[in-house]
């Protein structure tokens, strides 16, 4: 038992060794996102929370077996695991490639000339618009991500830089009015005039209203008022 016991914590502290906080994997990775920011003009704290939001702050299967920071598909010699991901030599090499993707590919490669490299928020929609995941949120978390780790200090932004201002459109439902039809059902004894009094109109427009040639009723009719 006192064996048993002593292997299942040895597991326990392997389990745990390998978990890589989040403040730490920034740490480890914020020097490179900065030079691709350099090179590249796309912000590194934009860079940083994608790997962070993709790879559970590379905690992911794929981050451990492939050095896969970012969620790309390809083929992968990897025997450890089976997997539809593509493999790195290094998280580099993933970070790299990330931002190969968003220069070559279209339609990302049009973000370049529509955000700067300090418009994090920017970026990380229209990396969303342009169809990189499939949540409707993926903006909204990566953007989340770089506001609680305070990701934007690394892209060295200038002391009098204005963030731009992005209006989010809200759609209100229309309300429909439905037209109601106002109208009276004949009751016994009741004739035009009686019912014209009643409801402050005429004979005449009545008739009109209900292409009356005659003014005879029947119980039960309905008439337009």
């Amino acid at each position: 038992m006192k064996k048993i016991l002593t292997i299942c914590f040895f597991l326990f502290t392997v389990i745990v060794a390998k978990t890589q906080s989040t403040e730490d994997y920034i740490v480890t990775h914020v020097p490179f996102a900065q030079s691709l920011m350099r090179d590249h003009k796309i912000p590194a704290s934009l860079t940083l929370a994608v790997a962070i939001h993709e790879s559970a702050s590379g905690n992911s299967k794929i981050a451990q077996h492939l050095n896969n920071h970012f969620g790309v598909k390809g083929p992968n010699n990897n025997d450890d695991i089976r997997s539809a991901y593509r493999d790195y030599e290094s998280a580099d090499e993933s970070y790299s490639h990330f931002v190969e993707i968003m220069e070559t590919r279209s339609p990302f490669n049009n973000l370049f000339t529509k955000y700067d490299q300090y418009d994090y928020k920017g970026w990380a929609r229209g990396i969303q618009r342009c169809g990189y995941a499939h949540s409707r949120t993926w903006a909204s978390q990566v953007i989340a991500l770089i506001k609680k780790y305070e990701l934007y200090q690394f892209d060295e932004r200038p002391e009098d830089y204005v963030e731009p201002v992005y209006i989010t459109k809200t759609y209100r439902k229309k309300t429909v009015k439905r037209k109601t039809t106002n109208t009276y059902t004949v009751k016994p004894g009741d004739n035009l005039s009686i019912i014209a009094d009643k409801k402050g109109t005429t004979v005449k427009t009545l008739m009109q209203k209900n292409g009356l040639k005659k003014a005879n009723l029947k119980p039960g009719q309905k008439i337009k008022l």
